[in-house]
């Protein structure tokens, strides 16, 4: 993937954390995913004050490219905060799921490191 693809993705994901719901945290995440398709899935974190209906940026943005019929992916990139972050483990499985194999994690002064999704998740759960 080209630096020019790479710094599009961030850029989204940065954009779209803008729109996070993160009132009880405030801890806003964006998650920017390229499908093979071309098409870039933004998704962002919604919070609900019961804790556990909270939605992560990286599977809203999974769950909104199957609304829209892709299920194939190259990469995501994450935007956090300082430092950088990375996804939760059901959000690993999800990513898993859907063979997205490399994860671009960032921090807001424009830094950021592509991972491997097998170094992050070396035994994922699989039927």
């Amino acid at each position: 993937m080209d630096k020019a693809r790479i710094d599009e993705l961030i850029a989204a994901a940065f954009e779209v954390r803008e729109n996070a719901y993160a009132p009880y945290s405030e801890f806003t995440v964006g998650a920017a995913l390229l499908g093979m398709d071309g098409r870039i899935y933004a998704g962002c974190n919604v919070e609900n004050g019961s804790y556990g209906l909270t939605s992560c940026a990286e599977r809203n943005a999974v769950f909104a490219a199957v609304a829209e019929g892709c299920r194939n992916f190259a990469a995501i990139a994450l935007a956090g905060g300082r430092d950088f972050i990375v996804p939760c483990g059901a959000c690993r499985q999800i990513l898993s799921e859907f063979n997205v194999n490399r994860v671009i994690l960032t921090k807001r002064d424009g830094s950021y490191k592509v991972v491997a999704l097998k170094d992050l998740l070396p035994y994922p759960f699989s039927l």
